[in-house]
């Protein structure tokens, strides 16, 4: 059996999946990457604050991505499985969030079933961690946030078993799907690593949450949302094509299933001339 070493997936410039930008207003967003010796576990820390006293309330919307988010805010701590949709959240009055993301596969052994079991749906910190969940609830109210993922940090090191080998297999394989646009089908993706189509989805449906299929498809998506935001000229036929899609007309029906509106109604809401 081939031994998969430890993985680290450095933290992106931007994030990606943010679809649109918020009217005027207080909201901060920060991202902070996991020490070494949770790196191969954890993905990164964020954290968002928002005040918009005195305003209407904002709708923030993102494309998630195929983790588990463990996310703290004020009377609230849930894990969060992979959100198959679009994720949606109105923001009102002034409060907070931190958030602890994941690598794909890592969230298994502190579920103790398959990740799948809990798309689209979340459960209270206690059931992972007990009593003892309460704890994290001192990450928030920091004017620095690294004391609050240092805090974070000390919590999972006491909590988290070391990564399986088939959790370091899912992390990775998950990684070369983000990786590698020329990656169209999760044939091509079980071939690539010596696996059965079969094996590679019930790799997934246990350790990453969702299907391969589905992970090369959002992949795909974002790749599309970030071409868009970049204020880029996009030709839509050869960017489907580029994504692997039969055609135009069924990556505009999923861009229009997935981001509310067709590439073209995007381009324009983010660059209005």
């Amino acid at each position: 059996m081939t031994v998969i070493g430890k993985t680290r997936r450095p933290l992106s410039p931007e994030p990606r999946g943010v679809l649109h930008r918020l009217a005027p207003g207080e909201f901060t967003h920060g991202r902070f990457e996991a020490p070494d010796d949770l790196a191969d576990r954890i993905e990164h820390f964020w954290t968002v604050r928002w005040n918009l006293e005195g305003r209407a309330p904002q709708v923030q919307e993102t494309l998630p991505h195929p983790n588990v988010h463990i996310v703290v805010e004020p009377g609230s701590i849930a894990a969060w499985g992979v959100h198959t949709g679009r994720w949606t959240r109105a923001l009102q009055g002034r409060s907070q969030a931190f958030g602890i993301k994941f690598r794909p596969g890592a969230f298994r052994a502190p579920l103790g079933r398959a990740v799948s079991t809990i798309a689209d749906t979340s459960i209270d910190a206690q059931a992972l961690f007990g009593p003892g969940a309460a704890l994290l609830a001192d990450v928030l109210g920091h004017e620095d946030d690294r004391v609050a993922a240092d805090i974070a940090s000390a919590f999972l090191r006491e909590r988290l078993l070391p990564a399986t080998q088939q959790a370091l297999l899912a992390g990775r394989i998950v990684d070369s799907v983000a990786d590698d646009l020329e990656l169209h089908s999760a044939d091509e993706l079980a071939r690539r690593f010596g696996m059965t189509l079969r094996a590679l989805q019930r790799l997934f449906s246990e350790f990453v949450g969702v299907g391969p299929k589905w992970v090369i498809k959002r992949y795909r998506m974002h790749e599309a949302v970030a071409r868009v935001q970049a204020g880029q000229r996009v030709p839509w036929a050869a960017l489907a094509q580029d994504l692997g899609y039969f055609d135009q007309a069924h990556f505009i029906a999923d861009f229009r299933k997935l981001v509310g509106m067709t590439p073209g109604d995007y381009a324009r809401e983010r660059h209005p001339r």
